[in-house]
């Protein structure tokens, strides 16, 4: 009796120990392995901006400008500084999205005449005219080095998709949005890399992974979509008034009655494919003013094995799980697939929900504290 009772009591002690192991690491274990920051500068235009995006892989970068030069775009203070005199360098006024970009391209085409000087026009504005198209580029997160993977998860559980981490603060903050912080050098932490390494602990979280979506009650639900019939200008405004990234493209009920400018409630309909911004980030500038009248599925169809291959890599699938899948399974689909959503279906093919980053990094952050 006593043997088995502190039997039970050591294993409970080991569960206890693993995942206090991960509570304890900190977010400069995360970004040591990470390259230098990339950025552009404030005048840099629109087409060189969007050829860094797909020169460097990535979908967001900050936009820095000459310190005292620019308020930034939402007030911020992230300052680079130099090491020995301290004396500022640069001053990051905000972030520059794919999401920006193409509403800005987007934005205001009244007549959608597919004139590629117009298109000139619009991506030799310089960048910092952009900033603020979308809410997400108005704000710019730091977390300090030695910010708990905790504290961090608890920044990116609320829909904050990337921060910038000071390689040498000296600021007592762990986080926080728009903070006055200088440093010499800076690292950008992204919930991918907090995704990745949540996989690398999967024998940590265990008892997390093993549960299904439906009980972990991570599924999010409405899901708002485009039609098949949707044209590729009315998808950008809508993701654009709804801050979404990427929507689900879902078979239309009636083609010839409804209204495929607008957002519509996904939820019951087949899904056949998805709508990313990340996705228009390889397609030619060239190109882009001629597929803004195409239905998404022409230009996912036709144009994003092309786009795809020119950014170097391959046409992306459609992910998808079901609501009885095991957590483990959809933070392996989004890792090794690279993606930031994983679209929930039946056995029909019909759409149920989302499971985000967000949400992944949510349930396993509150299972964690329980």
């Amino acid at each position: 009796m006593q043997t088995t009772m502190m039997g039970v009591k050591n294993d409970n002690m080991h569960a206890a120990v693993e995942p206090q192991r991960l509570r304890d690491k900190k977010v400069k274990e995360l970004v040591s392995e990470k390259r230098r920051l990339v950025e552009v500068p404030y005048t840099a235009t629109l087409a060189h901006t969007m050829n860094a995006l797909v020169a460097n892989q990535v979908v967001a970068m900050p936009v820095a400008a000459p310190p005292g030069h620019w308020i930034g775009a939402g007030g911020s203070m992230i300052l680079e500084s130099d090491k020995h005199t301290g004396s500022v360098r640069k001053h990051y006024i905000g972030m520059i999205t794919m999401l920006d970009i193409l509403a800005h391209i987007a934005g205001d085409n009244p007549d959608d005449s597919g004139d590629h000087s117009n298109m000139e026009q619009r991506m030799a504005v310089p960048v910092s005219s952009v900033i603020g198209h979308c809410l997400e580029s108005l704000s710019l997160w730091t977390l300090n080095p030695s910010t708990s993977i905790m504290d961090c998860m608890e920044v990116f559980s609320k829909g904050i998709h990337r921060a910038l981490v000071p390689l040498d603060s000296s600021m007592e903050n762990v986080s926080g949005v728009e903070l006055v912080e200088s440093a010499s050098s800076y690292r950008m932490l992204t919930q991918m890399d907090l995704m990745r390494f949540l996989k690398g602990h999967e024998s940590d979280l265990k008892y997390v992974l093993d549960r299904t979506l439906n009980d972990l009650g991570a599924l999010v639900e409405p899901i708002f979509g485009v039609t098949d019939h949707t044209r590729v200008i009315d998808a950008i405004k809508s993701m654009r008034a709804g801050s979404l990234n990427a929507v689900p493209i879902v078979e239309s009920f009636n083609p010839a009655t409804e209204d495929h400018s607008q957002l519509v409630n996904g939820k019951g309909r087949k899904l056949i494919g998805t709508f990313s911004a990340t996705d228009l980030r390889g397609c030619p500038v060239s190109h882009l003013q001629s597929w803004l009248t195409a239905s998404v599925m022409e230009y996912t169809r036709s144009l994003l094995s092309v786009s795809a291959n020119m950014a170097g890599s391959s046409p992306r699938e459609l992910v998808t799980s079901c609501a009885e899948s095991p957590l483990a399974e959809v933070v392996d689909k989004v890792v090794v697939n690279h993606v930031h959503r994983v679209w929930v279906v039946d056995r029909d093919g019909q759409l149920e929900g989302l499971v985000s980053l967000t949400d992944i990094i949510r349930v396993i952050r509150t299972s964690l504290l329980e």
